[in-house]
């Protein structure tokens, strides 16, 4: 096995940054304009840093980091990028694609922590990132004033617990929120506390006033599929995949499913194995750039799943060790990362167009396309 192969089930986290020099390739100067892909990683050193990566693959620019990073928000209009610590971190790292200024990091302040995932506002203004209220134990979205070097400056709540991936939807007004239902602290550090009560749940949330517009619960025999990653495709329908925290042996036929606004949990129908094959965990999911195809993928199982939204039909399945990153690539393909440094194009019909390995580097959870 790859010792720089990322365990996403035994590394811990640190709740403080540290951002290093900023350019440290000679085609830093040109990143900005040349960089499709923008990921965490773990670098041949073992240190945590961002990489900024071209279209075919290859390392243009690093952003160190003191700790794992997790997710990332990209405003494509100011070239504005957001690295968001892993959950349970406390730190977030803002860059520009385009200017060489150090970085700048801004935390979630007293009493709160991040679980790794935030969106901004379409005009760039604002950016909205799922938080925990250790107090209580409720999500909120924390929502952060860009110009003010990303001043906290309210919350709204996600009316769930332990919300994971949140994204503000096309029409710019709304707020999906994917709450896991599970409770956590700092002190615990990754440890879920209340598996047998957790509540996981969609939530609509307005992105301006905080109303509550719509609220999907799992109940019954999915009680225990945690809400983890969310997408949204050409039809405005969200769709969303989970962690399964029962019996290994209860895990659902399938946990990847579909919700909107005004329509209720919908699971896709099992094909094959079935949620045993996925290992019970969905670790990212994407749309394609025409909003017609969905991918999600399952690193403990080293599958991507590709679903034709028009039908709810799996209409193909890929290989890769430890693939989690996924990313949107032209019209209707897909990159892909792995934590043993793979980054490969594939159709939705899981073909391969290309692949590139690099030595060393184990990349993250995932991977956002720049332009």
């Amino acid at each position: 096995m790859n010792s720089m192969a990322i365990d996403r089930r035994q590394m811990l986290v640190g709740t403080l940054a540290f951002v290093g020099a900023t350019a440290l390739r000679p085609e830093f100067a040109a990143a900005g304009t040349s960089a499709a892909y923008v990921t965490a990683a773990r670098l041949a050193d073992g240190s945590f840093g961002i990489l900024l990566l071209s279209a075919d693959g290859a390392i243009l620019r690093e952003v160190p980091l003191s700790a794992r990073g997790h997710d990332i928000a990209v405003d494509q209009t100011s070239g504005r990028v957001v690295v968001f610590a892993r959950r349970p971190g406390a730190f977030a790292v803002s860059f520009e694609l385009n200017n060489a200024t150090p970085p700048h990091v801004f935390t979630p302040g007293e009493g709160r922590h991040y679980f790794g995932h935030g969106s901004f506002s379409q005009d760039g203004r604002l950016l909205y990132a799922s938080e925990n209220d250790i107090a209580t134990g409720m999500g909120v979205i924390g929502i952060y004033d860009v110009a003010r070097s990303f001043k906290k400056i309210g919350e709204h709540s996600t009316f769930g617990m332990g919300p994971h991936e949140i994204m503000l939807l096309a029409d710019g007004k709304t707020i999906a929120c994917g709450n896991g239902g599970l409770d956590t602290t700092p002190e615990a550090g990754r440890e879920n506390l209340n598996v047998d009560s957790m509540q996981p749940s969609l939530a609509f949330v307005d992105a301006e006033s905080g109303k509550l517009l719509s609220k999907h619960e799992m109940t019954g025999d999915v009680q225990s599929l945690s809400i983890r990653h969310v997408t949204q495709d050409a039809n405005g329908v969200v769709w969303f995949g989970g962690q399964w925290e029962g019996s290994p042996s209860e895990t659902p036929p399938q946990i990847v499913g579909s919700a909107g606004l005004d329509r209720p949990f919908k699971l896709l129908e099992p094909q094959g194995k079935g949620g045993d094959d996925l290992k019970g965990y969905i670790g990212a999911m994407a749309v394609s750039n025409d909003g017609r195809f969905i991918a999600a993928s399952a690193p403990k199982a080293g599958h991507v799943l590709y679903v034709d939204t028009a039908t709810a039909t799996i209409i193909g399945r890929s290989d890769l060790k430890d693939v989690c990153g996924l990313a949107s690539e032209g019209a209707r393909d897909f990159a892909v990362s792995s934590g043993f440094g793979v980054i490969r194009y594939e159709t939705a019909q899981a073909s391969t167009i290309s692949e590139r390995a690099l030595q060393d580097i184990a990349f993250d959870n995932h991977l956002r396309r720049i332009a």
